[in-house]
């Protein structure tokens, strides 16, 4: 019973308006809703995401992959998106093929042997054939293993997709298509974004490929 006391005083403070404040939080939640009203605003990012969903159908209805990679928290959305793929977001339906180049004893390998700016451009030479698209995703625009990625699939003719922030950095001119998430240049923001775009194209690819199956989404 002692347990109940703080859990009882939260619904009181709640309901009383007695809630202390959490600066931090108000703060976190002020960014995220000022980068979605910007991104929202933003009309060109609409026609970019539609390009992007369709450079995705068409290289899984010609037998392509998609190749996704990042650094630190982006390499975790790239294998978010690689898994949702191959597993499902909302329709019980095929898998669809997708890698994310985050296999750790080929990135250590790589990274010994050649450098940590080849661990995505030399995977990308193993798995990468003409036809598929490589998404890179970067919250600078500037990290140069991804650079060397993007180089190294234009050599490959596969197309490449940047997830970028902060105006886009070096791969802006470099990738074939780029999303960059506009107002926000704090790391975590720009991530949020990524994430959520990630989730909608998977969705949208769903969608399109096999409309006629039924969506657990709510």
């Amino acid at each position: 019973m002692p347990r109940l006391a703080p859990l009882l005083w939260l619904a009181h403070a709640r309901y009383t308006g007695g809630m202390p404040s959490h600066p931090t939080l108000d703060r976190v939640l002020e960014e995220a809703r000022e980068t979605l009203e910007a991104f929202e605003a933003d009309g060109d990012l609409g026609r970019v995401f539609e390009e992007f969903v369709d450079v995705c159908l068409a290289t899984l209805r010609s037998g392509g992959k998609l190749l996704a990679c990042g650094n630190g928290g982006s390499l975790c959305d790239a294998m978010h998106f690689a898994q949702e793929c191959a597993g499902r977001l909302f329709r019980d339906r095929p898998a669809l093929s997708a890698i994310a180049l985050s296999d750790p004893a080929q990135l250590t390998a790589i990274a010994n042997d050649y450098g940590f700016e080849q661990v995505f451009a030399r995977q990308l030479e193993a798995h990468g054939r003409p036809g598929d698209v490589l998404v890179a995703i970067s919250t600078s625009g500037n990290s140069e293993n991804l650079v060397q990625a993007v180089e190294s699939a234009r050599h490959r003719d596969i197309r490449s997709v940047g997830l970028l922030g902060r105006g886009g950095g070096k791969l802006l001119e470099r990738v074939d298509l780029a999303m960059v998430v506009p107002h926000a240049t704090r790391p975590d923001r720009i991530q949020e974004m990524h994430i959520k775009i990630l989730h909608a194209v998977v969705e949208a690819v769903e969608a399109r490929l096999y409309p006629e199956l039924d969506t657990d989404a709510r």
